[in-house]
Parts: structure tokens; sequence; C-alpha cells
């Protein structure tokens, strides 16, 4: 358990009065991103006499939200480079409850706070409830379809946000705002969508209600956070004196961006380092294609040919050519960013990538890949179709998540899926025979690939040759076969 008065000297411990602050948010997924970033922008506030505090909420897992509280609300957050180290203890939490052993009525109560101003979320994509291709909600989802018999015993976010919503409302409270901060393009607009078409099969009157008086503000986040490892708790633990299970560990770039959209007041985010803007979209979707799409380009690609983390990928020359190529030739074409050096973000974020002492495991990059490939490859794809444009690069990732999915290694060892649709993908490779038809029936998932790329001859042809070939040569061969031909 973190013992503050345990802790070297040289940790920064919150320079505030806690008790000052109050609750005015509510943050849903209490996960390592949130905690190395939104978390850690609030309390830089803190220590300039903002009262802005989080309750955080895990809906799931107690285990984090347990530990939290037996130390009093407090963990530390480590950011590493290469040659360096700075940890600080994050005092900005004032509650925290957890959806499944305080039971969910609490958790609306907690929504339900005169003082909450915001709703925020990084629940990843698979927790909207939605249909990556289209943006809209999955009315099929389970959890959806429990919610709208139980409403006021929901089991997803946005039926958890509604039932909020109708509280908050029918007690006169003013309204709050709900922020995503998941990597969605326009992930304000998934949200709305999603509890705005939940409400709609409730009544329209109540629809209504939220498209006037809710906001949904867009957000782009960035930092590379891995998953705490046993090693690295340990590690953190001799460098401290003292233990701390709810630690977090973060490279030192910070951005977030935010559409300055909020109904009820928000924390002046702006004077610790985000930027306030009108139109969150071209910071999204450069993001999202030139960083994640790279990211998971190395995390298939990377994992089947032997490399645990992304900067081992790194080290692999034709990786790291291959991955700015694809950012540079394939991504930055298709963006509308102005007035942006691609190419110096580019080489910024391969130096990010590049960076030893964060080990962002390839395995934890390429879960869920069902609801990170529309967004991160799938979009370029369908941009360069349409412009006749070459894209080999995405093409590969594509393949090469295909060839993960299939579900064993270059060395024959069983990969273990971690996807919301696993059993679906598990159904089509066990009735696919490896090849062409393995690739054609992975693309006529429509809910990953939408109704029209299965009839783009192109896309088939070039991805079922990608494909063939990693499971002919290797994902090492294969890179290297295209950045030498390109």
């Amino acid at each position: 358990m973190l013992e503050l008065d345990r802790l070297p000297a040289d940790v920064q411990r919150p320079a505030y009065d806690r008790s000052q602050l109050k609750t005015r948010m509510v943050h849903i997924g209490f996960g390592a991103f949130h905690r190395a970033h939104q978390a850690l922008a609030t309390d830089k506030l803190a220590a300039d006499g903002s009262d802005w505090g989080y309750c955080e909420v895990n809906l799931n897992s107690g285990a984090l939200i347990q530990a939290l509280r037996q130390q009093d609300l407090l963990y530390t957050l480590t950011e590493m480079a290469d040659s360096s180290l700075h940890t600080r203890v994050i005092g900005v939490v004032t509650q925290a409850l957890h959806g499944k052993g305080d039971g969910i009525d609490a958790v609306i109560e907690a929504m339900s706070q005169p003082d909450v101003a915001i709703v925020s979320m990084t629940v990843t994509e698979k927790g909207y409830c939605y249909m990556p291709s289209s943006g809209k909600l999955n009315p099929d989802h389970p959890d959806i379809v429990h919610d709208l018999e139980n409403p006021t015993q929901p089991r997803s976010l946005p039926g958890l946000i509604l039932a909020a919503i109708i509280r908050r409302r029918e007690r006169g409270l003013t309204p709050f705002s709900v922020m995503s901060c998941d990597n969605m393009p326009e992930n304000g607009h998934v949200t709305r969508n999603v509890i705005t078409q939940l409400a709609e099969r409730h009544s329209h009157e109540l629809a209504e209600y939220i498209q006037t008086h809710i906001t949904f503000p867009s957000t782009m986040v960035d930092r590379i956070v891995p998953a705490m490892t046993d090693a690295a708790f340990d590690a953190l633990e001799a460098r401290l004196g003292s233990s701390d299970p709810v630690a977090v560990e973060a490279e030192p770039f910070f951005q977030w961006v935010i559409e300055d959209n909020f109904v009820n007041g928000r924390p002046a985010w702006e004077n610790a380092g985000a930027e306030l803007v009108s139109d969150v979209l071209p910071f999204e979707e450069m993001k999202l294609r030139m960083l994640n799409g790279s990211h998971s380009f190395l995390a298939y690609l990377g994992f089947l040919a032997g490399y645990e983390h992304i900067s081992d990928c790194m080290a692999d020359n034709h990786f790291r050519t291959a991955a700015r190529a694809l950012m540079l030739q394939d991504q930055a074409p298709t963006l509308r960013t102005q007035g942006v050096d691609l190419e110096a973000y580019a080489d910024s974020l391969i130096a990010r990538y590049e960076n030893r002492a964060i080990k962002h495991r390839t395995y934890q990059i390429a879960t869920d890949g069902t609801q990170k490939l529309p967004q991160r490859l799938l979009d370029s794809v369908r941009w360069h179709l349409r412009n006749g444009t070459s894209c080999d690069y995405l093409l590969l990732g594509v393949a090469g998540w295909m060839r993960y999915v299939s579900g064993v290694d270059e060395q024959g060892q069983t990969i273990e899926i971690r996807d919301p649709l696993k059993d679906q993908l598990a159904s089509i490779v066990s009735h696919s025979e490896d090849g062409a038809e393995r690739v054609k029936a992975l693309i006529g998932l429509k809910a990953v690939f939408g109704d029209d790329l299965l009839h783009q001859s192109a896309f088939v042809s070039r991805v079922t040759e990608l494909y063939q070939q990693l499971v002919a040569q290797g994902a090492r061969a294969t890179v290297h076969a295209l950045v030498t031909q390109v």
C-alpha cells in the first residue's frame, strides 16, 4: 500500500489542500490511460487552486477501486524516458466506486450529484456498444437488449449515462456534458449517437431533450501508457520503498485536444497543456491514422515476427522503415490537417516508439482489433480505393490482422485472441480453408468491413496475396520484401 511518509524526497506530492476539492466530474473507466492522462492534467490544475475533483468508476473489475480506497484515493504516476524518470503522487480523486460491488444505482447516484458537470470515459471502443463500420448504436448488443428491458439497472455505458440523465432531469438538476476520451474518430458524435438512439427507443421526447440540453465534446488523446507488469511493480516498489498497486507509468509526451463545447463549465485544462479547439476531427484523424494505425500495423506483424514490444520492432530497420512509410505514404495523403508538418510528426512518433523505457507490448495493442481496424486502417483504404492509389502498407496491416486472428503464431503456438467478436472470428477461422477462402470470409464480417469492401476486387485480391505471403514466408520476410520493393 502507498505510504506518503516513506516515499523518497524527489517524489512530487500534492501541493494543495485535497479537502477543498469537489466531485465535479465522474469518470468511467479508471484504467491506466486515464490515470496517466486526464487525471494528471486535472491534478496539475489543483495545484493552482482548481477545485475540480473526480469520482472514479470501474464497472467490472473492483480490485483497482478497492486498492485505491485503501491508500486514501492516492496513486503514483511515473514518466519514463530512456535516461530519466519522474514520479508524482496524484491526489485529485475524491470518490471511487465499483459498479458491481457498490451497485449500479450508487454509480447513477454519483452522476446525479448536483456539482457534477462532466461525465467522461475511457472504456475502449468496445464499451460503446456501437457498430464501428457505421458509428451507430448496435441494438442487438446483449447489454443494450438488457438495458431496454431494465433501464434502471443498466449494464452498458450508454444505458448507464442515459439513466443518470433521466434521474438528473427528474430532480430538476442542471445537465452535464458527456466527454469520450477513447480512440474513435469523432468520439463525441459516436457517444451522442449511441445515447440518443438508445433514448429514442424509450421516447422521442427524451431523445429531443438530450439533443437540446446535453453536449458531447469530442477529444483527441495521445500518450503511450503500457500495461503494468509484475516486474514494473517490483522495480517501482524497490525505488519508492512503498508498494502501489494503482501505480501507472507513461512516456513523457502528452497531448490532449478538446472541443470546447461544455454545457455546465469545465476545468481550465488549457493551463495544463491541453488544446481547446472548435473542431477536433483533423487532429483525431491524424493521430488515429498515423499513430494508432502504425501501432496496429506493428502490433500484428511485430507479434507474428516474435517482437514483444514496440521498441523491439524499432530495432528491426525494415519494421522501422515500414512504419514510417505507412504514416507518410499511405496515411498522410488521406488527412485534412492544415498547417502541420506531417513528416516531422512521423519522425516524432518513431522517436517515441524507440523509447526502450516504455515496455508497450505488441500483444496489448493487438487486442480488440475488430473495434480498431475501421478507423485506423480501413477508412484510409477506402480513400485510396476512391482515388485509385496504392496503399500496400495499409493492406499488409489488414492481412497481418487476419493472420493474427487465425489464432496460431509462426511457431505453431496458440494465440489467445482478446476481442469482443472473438467467437465470430473463431467460427470464421474454423469454417474456412486457410488462404483466399479465409480472407474472403473475414472481409465478409460486416461489423468491421461494412458492405462495400467485399465487392472491391482489387482490395480482396491484394490482401489475399499479402496474407498468403505471410503464411508462406512469415512476417519478417514479408515486411522486408515490401520495404525493398516499394
